[in-house]
């Protein structure tokens, strides 16, 4: 049964990037060791899903060569299998098909991809292949060049729309309904205004009826209303986001801060389950 089928109280997925040049956390994790440590602390605090990606996608972000991308993900996968848990859900964040298959066969259980199997349309094809959950997340550009000068005349209509049309490739490569997931994509390729209606109308994206995750960890938009510089002060700002997410149906929340954000969610659901 896919994870997507049985999704209950809201589900934690904590980032884990190996990566040396991440937005708020670049160079923290890139050895093993590092990424497994944290790793474990995240299963301590709660976590539903580990999140593993070898390519920052911050704005202005390059692209990593499939075969680098490897050399950082596979090793992480594979110890976290063997010395922490068999049966974490571990979701690569790649938009390639030869990561996404390496890391499913490394232990993997979901792709969490930003281009909506656009950038490489075999994606889908390993995911239908394989019968596993893939997350298609709406971005307008690519990372280099996303936030340069983003444009929607109706945001919620236009990434509503897109990620129609991401879905109904997936379900036309074979990608069974109950493995596909949606993220409106907060902060790629979205300015300021774009982020908040986005996180004004999340529960749109719930009526489509496909799971929704939520990333707004630590982004720089809710820096500038907070008027902080700095990306690890915006914990309690995200948590914020998650308690507003699960209060419209939001199911998945994509975060840094696993205990906090656990806790948000984990209150904001009790209250929604006494309303």
């Amino acid at each position: 049964m896919s994870l997507f089928n049985h999704l209950t109280q809201p589900l934690i997925m904590g980032i884990l990037n190996v990566t040396p040049d991440s937005f708020s956390d670049g160079g923290q994790f890139s050895a093993v060791d590092a990424a497994v440590a944290q790793a474990c602390k995240m299963l301590s605090e709660g976590v539903g899903i580990i999140d593993i990606g070898g390519e920052s996608t911050r704005p202005g972000s390059e692209s990593v060569s499939a075969e680098e991308q490897l050399k950082r993900v596979v090793p992480v996968i594979k110890a976290i299998r063997q010395e922490l848990s068999e049966t974490i859900e571990i979701s690569i964040d790649t938009t390639l098909s030869v990561v996404a298959e390496a890391a499913i066969q490394a232990g993997a259980t979901i792709i969490n991809d930003i281009s909506g199997g656009q950038q490489d349309s075999d994606i889908l094809s390993i995911a239908a292949e394989y019968n596993v959950p893939i997350i298609l997340m709406h971005i307008q550009g690519k990372p280099e060049s996303m936030q340069d000068a983003p444009e929607y005349d109706s945001v919620v209509a236009e990434v509503l729309a897109s990620l129609q049309k991401c879905t109904d490739a997936a379900l036309s490569a074979g990608v069974a309904k109950q493995n596909i997931a949606i993220d409106p994509g907060i902060g790629f390729g979205k300015r300021r205004q774009d982020n908040l209606d986005l996180l004004a109308n999340l529960d749109q994206f719930v009526a489509t009826g496909f799971p929704v995750l939520l990333g707004t960890s630590r982004k720089r938009f809710m820096g500038s209303i907070c008027s902080e510089s700095d990306p690890k002060e915006l914990v309690t700002a995200t948590a914020t986001t998650t308690a507003l997410g699960v209060m419209q149906g939001v199911q998945m929340f994509r975060v840094h801060d696993v205990k906090e954000n656990k806790q948000a969610a984990d209150v904001a659901w009790a209250i929604k389950q006494a309303m």
